[in-house]
C-alpha cells in the first residue's frame, strides 16, 4: 500500500484547529509548545481561540496550518507508530509541511520560513493589493487565454473544471466580467487578502529566496513533489527554487494528483482542517480512497479505516 500526505493550504484554517490534539497527544502538545516558543506570539492562543479575523492574517494562518498539519501527522504516528508515507505533497503553503514532514528540513527551520513567507506575503498583500476569482466548468487553456488578456496570472490548477485566476482588481475583475464570452460556466470572486500565486507577489519571492538560501535543506528519501511543476524534487538546490517560485507561480493541484495516481499511489491522507482536498481529489480521481485527519474523532475514524485496509 503507498501511501501519500497531503497538507492543506491557506483558506482552510479555523478557530479551534488543533486544540483536541493538544489536549490529549503529547506529540501534538510538544510540536505546538514548541511554535510558541519559536515565535514572536502565542500561535496556540490564536489557533485555538482566534479570534477569525486574527487567524485568517496571513502572517498567522501560514504558521497555524504548518504546525497543525505536522500535529495531526504526530498523532497519527502515535496511535500508528509504523506508519509510513511513501510521498507527499501539500497545496501552496502546504508544500513547506510537506517538506517537513519528508524530512527537508527540521520542524524548526520550516517553521521559521513559514513564519517568514507568510509576513512577506501579508507585506506583499497589503502594498499591491489584488483579487482572485475561481472559474468554474473552463479547460486550462481557455483560462491561460483569458489571464492573458486580462493581464492576470492563473494561480491554482485545483482539479479539472476548477481553475483560480490572481492579479490587479481590474485584471480580475474583467476576467470575471468576460469569462462566460470564452465558454466559462461560472466566474466567482473570492474573498483574499490578496493576489496570490500572481506577479504582485514578487516582492515577497525576492525576500524569501535569501531565506531558504541559508536554510539547512536536503534531499529526503520520502520523495516531495512541487507545486509548480507538478513532480518530485530532485535537489537541495531544486527544493529552494520551487519553493521560491511557487510565490509567483501556478500551484499544479490537479497535475500533481494525477501523477502521484499513475505512479500507483493507492491511499491519501490528508492533514489539515477542512477535508478540502479530499473534496479536490474526488474532481481530479473520483472514487479514490482518501482519509482526512483534523482533529480526535477523524484521527479515530482515519486509524479504524487503515486498520480495516491492511
Amino acid at each position: 500500500m503507498k501511501i501519500v500526505a497531503l497538507f492543506s493550504g491557506q483558506g482552510a484554517q479555523k478557530v479551534g484547529m488543533g486544540k483536541d490534539l493538544y489536549e490529549t497527544c503529547s506529540d501534538a502538545r510538544s510540536l505546538i509548545d514548541e511554535a510558541d516558543k519559536a515565535l514572536p506570539f502565542s500561535l496556540s492562543q490564536v489557533m485555538f481561540e482566534g479570534p477569525e479575523e486574527d487567524l485568517t492574517r496571513t502572517s498567522r494562518c501560514q504558521p497555524a496550518l504548518f504546525v497543525h498539519g505536522l500535529a495531526c501527522l504526530a498523532a497519527m504516528r502515535a496511535r500508528i507508530p509504523e506508519f509510513e508515507i511513501s510521498a507527499a505533497a501539500g497545496l501552496s503553503l502546504g508544500e513547506f509541511t510537506a517538506h517537513a514532514a519528508a524530512g527537508s528540513f527540521d520542524f524548526t527551520t520550516g517553521l521559521k520560513l513559514v513564519h517568514q513567507r507568510g509576513a512577506f506575503m501579508e507585506e506583499a498583500c497589503e502594498a499591491a493589493g489584488g483579487a482572485m476569482a475561481a472559474m468554474i466548468g473552463a479547460e486550462p487553456e481557455v483560462v491561460q487565454k483569458l489571464a492573458a488578456d486580462c493581464a492576470i496570472d492563473v494561480a491554482n490548477f485545483n482539479a479539472p473544471g476548477q481553475i483560480v485566476v490572481s492579479g490587479s482588481e481590474a485584471g480580475v475583475s474583467k476576467a470575471v466580467a468576460e469569462a462566460k464570452t470564452h465558454g466559462i460556466r461560472m466566474a466567482k470572486s473570492l474573498v483574499v487578502a490578496g493576489a496570490y500565486h500572481s506577479r504582485l507577489m514578487t516582492s515577497a519571492q525576492e525576500q524569501l529566496r535569501p531565506a531558504l538560501t541559508a536554510a539547512d535543506i536536503s534531499l529526503s528519501a520520502v520523495p516531495v513533489w512541487c507545486n509548480v511543476d507538478a513532480r518530485p524534487v530532485t535537489s537541495a538546490d531544486d527544493i529552494r527554487e520551487t519553493l521560491a517560485r511557487q510565490v509567483t507561480g501556478s500551484v499544479n493541484w490537479s497535475g500533481s494528483m494525477r501523477g502521484l495516481l499513475d505512479g500507483g499511489a493507492d491511499l491519501f491522507v490528508e492533514f489539515g482542517p477542512g477535508r478540502v482536498l479530499a473534496g479536490l481529489m474526488g474532481r481530479i480521481e473520483k472514487g479514490t480512497s482518501i482519509h482526512s485527519v483534523e482533529d480526535c474523532a477523524s484521527l479515530d475514524a482515519t486509524v479504524a479505516a487503515l486498520a480495516s485496509a491492511s
